[in-house]
């Protein structure tokens, strides 16, 4: 199937990442141009960029200026922008309970991706309101939905991001495009440089304990989710959808 992709702008925060690379290189394999947004990974997004025709924005998508200037400077550089993926996010892989938690963690996990969300929505969103269509995906994650033990903070800005953001800015986003549409992709735990080397074999079997599918996603599975959803041909009548990417999963273990 045809995607209607091929001409496309996108713009993929935190695309030097794992699901943030492996999604550029899908759109570009669809024929779109994707402007890779990237914080402190310059040399990697810059090969990338190279690799895929693309090219390098970096931000600090956590400072409201430079997070206002990154979509005009993506639409300078691609010529148009109809795709946003709000990929960019951070996550602590020390497990801490919510009692032993400092502010500063908080902070520093909300601001990387609620904070960072939602301005670059509200960047882009000025830009679809000039030019009267867009689609954004947002990227959550299945903490969002369920929950994780020793990652409060981290399951309650996804949960936002999938649940009161997505929803609001779904019915937002018609005003003034009327066929602009917001969904969202939530992975389950996915093989990325974000996770290191977490993911043993002990760990995986007991993560996967509800999953049908007995495995983990890698980046690839999330991306093409995230291209389905962004394609106008192919969930054209889709928004304010949240697309698990988790082999089924029904929940999380409470006890070993």
């Amino acid at each position: 199937m045809d995607l209607g992709l091929a001409g496309k702008g996108v713009l993929v925060t935190g695309g030097a990442g794992g699901i943030g690379a492996a999604t550029v290189r899908a759109f570009a394999a669809e024929g779109a141009r994707v402007a890779i947004h990237y914080r402190s990974s310059g040399e990697t997004a810059s090969a990338l960029a190279r690799e895929t025709g693309g090219v390098a924005l970096q931000a600090d998508l956590t400072d409201e200026a430079a997070a206002d200037a990154l979509v005009p400077a993506a639409v300078a550089a691609l010529g148009r922008l109809d795709v946003c993926v709000a990929n960019a996010g951070v996550w602590s892989q020390e497990s801490l309970p919510l009692v032993d938690m400092p502010m500063e963690r908080f902070r520093h996990v909300v601001d990387g991706n609620l904070t960072a969300t939602f301005l670059t929505c509200r960047a882009y969103l000025r830009h679809v309101r000039e030019v009267g269509h867009g689609s954004i995906v947002l990227v959550g994650s299945t903490s969002g939905i369920f929950g994780e033990e020793g990652n409060a903070e981290y399951a309650a800005v996804k949960s936002g991001l999938c649940f009161g953001l997505a929803r609001s800015l779904k019915n937002e986003i018609v005003r003034f495009a009327p066929r602009g549409r917001v969904n969202v992709v939530a992975p389950g735990w996915t093989v990325t440089p974000m996770v290191g080397d977490l993911l043993d074999a002990a760990f995986v079997d007991r993560a996967t304990a509800t999953y049908p599918l007995r495995k983990v996603a890698t980046p690839e599975d999330c991306a093409s989710s995230i291209v389905f959803l962004a394609s106008d041909a192919a969930a054209g009548h889709l928004s304010g959808q949240i697309v698990t990417v988790a082999g089924g999963m029904e929940g999380r273990l409470i006890w070993s």
